[in-house]
């Protein structure tokens, strides 16, 4: 099962099931009464009306209200290659924040910021908190997460390293695509390890597996957790592994035009493309 957000007629969003072949989705619910029982939408059999995917506008399924949270150097590999490689690996994951107006879709257009020599890619899996968690343990922290998707942190480089916080390189429009959620009992435990590949105009850029993170989504829940409450509807986004463009010699970015693939086992395939400045101030 692939679940997606859409709106049709510019309306309200709504939650649907993705057909196996992609041209219709069968309507679940709204969007807040999907998020009040996900695991009940997601076991139950779809119902609702189902509508040509060509006829309705892709949008991400996630709350106005929900928390992004990231974290950064999760895999040993990204550590090494990067400016933080003589800081080793810390006790704790490295957290920072995007805004859901960042979010995007898979077949988003996604531009590159006026001030940015390009965007650099960061293929990632996302997990969906599906319970309420305060103060939980990593084991009922991990049971909470509801659904998977495949992620790409595109980040601009110049505007990350301008502070010591990442927010702003981490959020420019539509830097976000989302792939659509698969429910986590049709993909198994991260840690068994899932291929995550990165492609840029066909060429392979990123290959890890799963089982590599060093901060594993329960105990990253589960710290989370202690300190603020985590609601249904939140994301993790888990990290990327090596191979990013700005380590490279000479770097490797983005430029308008390229396409930039993310795959995951049992997730599936994200695939954006790069557009111009120009683009951004026609939205």
């Amino acid at each position: 099962m692939r679940i997606v957000g859409i709106t049709r007629d510019a309306g309200d969003v709504e939650v649907g099931a993705l057909s196996d072949d992609g041209t219709e989705v069968t309507v679940l619910a709204a969007l807040e009464d999907f998020w009040a029982d996900p695991a009940g939408h997601l076991s139950g059999t779809p119902g609702g009306a189902t509508v040509a995917a060509a006829g309705v506008e892709f949008v991400p399924p996630v709350l106005p209200g929900a928390r992004v949270l990231c974290i950064g150097l999760n895999y040993l590999k990204h550590v090494a290659e990067g400016s933080y490689a003589a800081e080793g690996v810390p006790p704790h994951p490295t957290l920072f924040a995007r805004w859901t107006a960042s979010l995007t879709v898979d077949g988003a257009q996604v531009p590159v910021p006026a001030d940015e020599d390009g965007l650099d890619w960061e293929g990632e899996v996302v997990a969906w908190v599906g319970r309420t968690l305060v103060d939980a343990t990593p084991q009922e922290a991990l049971a909470a997460v509801v659904g998977y998707s495949t992620f790409n942190d595109l980040t601009s480089r110049r505007a990350q390293k301008l502070t010591s916080q990442w927010i702003l390189g981490k959020n420019g429009d539509r830097s976000g695509p989302l792939g659509p959620l698969v429910p986590a009992a049709e993909v198994g435990d991260l840690r068994e390890g899932l291929r995550v590949r990165t492609r840029v105009n066909g060429e392979t850029v990123q290959d890890g597996t799963t089982d590599q993170m060093v901060y594993t989504v329960g105990d990253t829940l589960s710290l989370v957790s202690r300190t603020l409450t985590l609601r249904p509807g939140d994301l993790l986004a888990t990290g990327t592994p090596s191979g990013v463009g700005y380590s490279r010699t000479p770097p490797w970015l983005l430029q308008p035009g390229d396409v930039v693939e993310v795959e995951v086992d049992r997730l599936g395939v994200l695939t954006n493309t790069v557009v111009t400045n120009e683009v951004r101030h026609e939205r």
